[in-house]
């Protein structure tokens, strides 16, 4: 194999690497029976930066199903996110839980 052909290989390894999107996850809270519909508000406006509206939309659907999406980032961005929902909910005393999963 020459040179030429080992840096136009090389090239297109580096060329599709730039190219491809990280992946994203999905950043779900889990339904409890001792965190407030309001707090539960609260950390989707404050944290995940949702609208009131938005916030409503989505605790009720954790409400009533058990599990819900607050957001799709990058992995760095939502194990932040994980990190800043924990810390706000132990200081608050409740037992909010969240997760991540592949998109």
């Amino acid at each position: 194999m020459s040179d030429k052909t080992r840096r136009d290989e090389k090239s297109d390894v580096l060329e599709r690497e730039r190219l491809d999107k990280p992946p994203k996850y999905k950043v779900l809270l889990l339904n409890d029976d001792f965190t407030s519909m309001e707090f539960v508000v609260f950390v989707l406006m404050q944290v995940f930066r949702h609208s009131q509206a938005s916030a409503t939309r989505v605790m009720l659907h954790i409400h009533n199903s058990g599990v819900g999406v607050a957001g799709i980032y990058s992995r760095e961005v939502a194990e932040t996110r994980i990190a800043q929902v924990e810390k706000v909910a132990k200081e608050a005393g409740h037992p909010l839980q969240c997760t991540l999963e592949p998109e």
